[in-house]
Parts: structure tokens; sequence; C-alpha cells
């Protein structure tokens, strides 16, 4: 359960950890590199053990040009006069120990705290600093009202971001309306994820109780008999196309394990089967075959 508004703003990109770089390219026009993974790790950023510094969430993100970024994504609901020192350590500290380049990104729910957030920190003689941080920040100002419910299906944790940071908006009921629909389409346990994120960054903003409404009918339509059966049909798809992936992998790996050849031709015929029971076939006939294409004898 998502306990305060403040983990619900970061939280998103946990659920999602390539939102991130979704939205630094989409909102803040980051020319961000094409990345080949990216994944939460530990936020304790302490040094000393008396003085704990720990960021939101911490994103390990690798590039395929240029090497791996550290994402520290703080969320940040009020002014606070110590928040730019820490920022600044957190960047200096994380470079230091682990040798990638840092990156700040800020969550702030309402547009007077992005303004102050996004103020570069600078530390050292004033025209000529040692040291300038300069905060990428995501707010109101740059964060897109969702009230299609196409856009919501097209990225559902920016949309859900969108929700949070558009709390106080005179469009929040639309974009509330648009953000349920889809949730009714998707996996339950999914769903609710989302649901509990919406509903704890919303605060006590007057936006939550229409949450509240919302989700009532929402957890009636999991509920429902039509949509038990319908997940239920999703979960048995997904198990099956899982084990045939399985299966096919490790066909070739076997063969590749015993030295045999494998041509591209072998690669696509037994990457593309469908069929468990063949692949299954083949994968007794991998352990003793002498070529790779003596799997397909007889089939």
């Amino acid at each position: 359960m998502v306990s305060s508004s403040h983990e619900a703003l970061h939280r998103i990109f946990q659920e999602d950890t390539g939102a991130i770089v979704r939205a630094l390219r989409q909102l803040l026009g980051v020319p961000f590199p094409e990345t080949s993974s990216a994944f939460v790790v530990s936020p304790d950023l302490t040094e000393i053990a008396p003085v704990e510094r720990r960021v939101d969430t911490l994103l390990q993100v690798e590039t395929e040009a240029d090497g791996t970024y550290l994402f520290a994504i703080e969320s940040q609901s009020r002014r606070d006069p110590k928040k730019p020192a820490a920022w600044a350590y957190y960047l200096s500290y994380m470079h230091a120990k682990f040798g990638h380049q840092p990156v700040l990104i800020v969550l702030c729910p309402d547009e007077a705290t992005a303004r102050w957030a996004a103020h570069p920190i600078s530390l050292g003689i004033p025209d000529c600093p040692s040291l300038t941080v300069r905060p990428l920040v995501l707010g109101p100002g740059n964060t897109p009202v969702v009230t299609d419910a196409k856009d919501v299906v097209r990225d559902v944790p920016m949309a859900v971001f969108s929700a949070i940071t558009h709390s106080r908006s005179e469009n929040v009921d639309a974009i509330l309306k648009a953000l349920a629909t889809t949730l009714n389409s998707l996996d339950p346990e999914q769903a609710t994820i989302y649901a509990e994120l919406v509903e704890a960054g919303l605060g006590n903003t007057p936006a939550r109780k229409i949450w509240s409404d919302l989700m009532s009918a929402l957890l009636n339509f999991f509920r429902s008999e039509h949509a038990q059966r319908a997940f239920a049909e999703v979960r048995a798809e997904t198990r099956a196309e899982t084990q045939v992936e399985v299966r096919a992998e490790s066909v070739l790996r076997v063969l590749n394990a015993r030295g045999l050849e494998v041509t591209a031709e072998t690669r696509e015929r037994v990457g593309s089967c469908k069929d468990l029971a063949l692949l299954d076939t083949w994968l007794d006939r991998a352990v003793t075959a002498s070529r790779a294409e003596d799997l397909f004898v007889d089939g």
C-alpha cells in the first residue's frame, strides 16, 4: 500500500523504469540516448553512518551509446532550504562512488515548488562557482493534461503522473475518468498498484473523493464474473506464451552447449515454433542429435 503523496510521485517510475526516460525526452526535450535496460537500485547514499543520505528513487540506466547513468529521482512537495545542499551531495557522491554520470530529476506536484526546484544550485564564488547543479524538474508546467483514454493507453505511468501533478486542475475530473477507464482493461494486480499510487498522490485534495468514487466502480468490475473470466484467459495465454519461449530457448541452448552448429534457418524455425509439444520433442532430440538438423526428422 502506498503511504503518501510524496511516495506516489516517485514510485510511478519504479513501476515502469522506462517511463522516466520517456518523460525526459517528451516533456523536457532532453535528447537522452537509446537505452538497453533500466532498473531500480538501492537509494541509500549514506557515507558515514550517523549522517543518513537517502534519495527517493535511484535508477541505473544503461544506454547503447553513452554507457551508464544513475537517475536520482526526488519528490518535492514544498520548498526546503536544506534540499539544494543534499542534492549537490547526492550527485557528487554518486559520481565519486560509482563512476557513472549522475542525473538529478525532481518531481513537483505544484508549479511554485517546481519553479523553486529548477533554480540552479551554485557552490563557490558567485561569479565563478566551483560547482553548479541544474535539476531537471517535472511538474504541472511541463506535464500534459491527459484526458483522452487513447493517450492513457499509450503510456499509463505518465497518465498517472499527469493525474497527480494536475490534482488541483479544473480538468482533474476528466483526467481521472480517462485513467479509470483504462485501468478497467489492465490486469487487476497492475491496475490496483496504479490505483493506489493515484489515491496516495492526490493527497487531501477534492480530487481524491472523485477518485475514490471511480475506484468503487472499478473494484465492482474486477469482482464481476465476466472480468474474472477474461483476466483468467489473459493470464493463461501469457503463461502459455512464456512456456513456449522458454522451451525454444532451451532447445537452442542445448545445441550450443553440445557444440553443434546452429544455422540462422534452424534458429528461426525453433524460435518461431508455437507448438509446445513439438518443442518438447525437439528438446529431447537436442540431447542426442549429431546435427542440429536432426531435430526436424519426422517433424
